[in-house]
């Protein structure tokens, strides 16, 4: 598939950070983008300079995807791209000073970076299994989740963000198995770590933490990079059923 002025594309999360940056750069290849958050300051911010679709959206529920999918079709017609980014990360042990791990604020984890990435994908599969296929690559779309280098290496206190990135990667090939009947690929990337504002806004000695454990280049990465990565998977048809790492060699340690 190649992004052009005819590829209609969902990103969610894309009021700031990587979601952002997808955003624009795939409308920079001509794309037209509906951009899904619940920010509505920072999607409206991001879908006016870029023409794009800006949606204020809950990804955990069936009815605001599904609304947000019906207004992406009245403007632009149905997405062949549908680009997950929408999560949190949360955190906390097992068992800290306070006692066990607090049970809702590991399942709001698990319910918005798992149940909503796959809420939003079957709800935009669904849409895609009614386009024709494309003439060259016989593809209907794809999608791209957003896992973590955490779903392998979780630290201590991320149990929960390890937890429901690891679900996400889990699905991945089995998803991209039953929607290959229909040309439809599913891919899951897994971020190192990125100069996204959550970073940014981290203490000098979390960030020389983070950046002791990555091999090359040593430095956080641009969200243009992982844009470009991003891009690439939806050229390349031959990119399905798998979790790609984008790193710089990156291994977490242990805290």
């Amino acid at each position: 598939m190649n992004i052009d002025k005819n590829t209609v594309a969902i990103v969610t999360g894309a009021g700031s950070g990587l979601g952002e940056a997808t955003a624009r750069y795939l409308a920079s290849l001509g794309a037209r983008v509906a951009l899904l958050d619940l920010n509505q300051e920072g999607v409206n911010r991001v879908a006016k300079d870029i023409e794009g679709l800006g949606l204020v959206c809950d990804v955990t529920s069936e009815a605001s995807v599904k609304d947000a999918l019906q207004q992406t079709k009245e403007k632009f017609g149905v997405a062949r791209v549908c680009v997950n980014f929408a999560g949190i990360l949360g955190g906390g042990k097992v068992v800290g000073k306070k006692g066990p791990h607090d049970l809702e604020a590991f399942k709001q984890v698990i319910n918005i970076n798992l149940v909503g990435t796959f809420n939003v994908m079957r709800l935009a599969c669904a849409d895609m299994v009614t386009l024709d296929p494309l003439p060259k690559t016989l593809e209907r779309g794809v999608v791209v989740n957003t896992s973590s280098i955490c779903a392998y290496e979780g630290q201590i206190g991320q149990v929960a963000y390890s937890a429901s990135k690891g679900g996400v990667a889990g699905m991945t090939l089995p998803v991209a198995r039953e929607m290959a009947d229909h040309g439809i690929r599913i891919v899951a990337i897994a971020p190192g770590t990125f100069e996204t504002p959550m970073i940014k806004a981290a203490s000098d000695k979390v960030r020389e933490g983070m950046l002791a454990g990555t091999v090359f280049p040593k430095r956080f990465g641009e969200p243009e990079e992982l844009a470009a990565f991003v891009a690439h998977i939806v050229n390349n048809p031959m990119l399905n059923g798998d979790v790609l790492r984008i790193d710089g060699a990156m291994r977490m340690p242990p805290r």
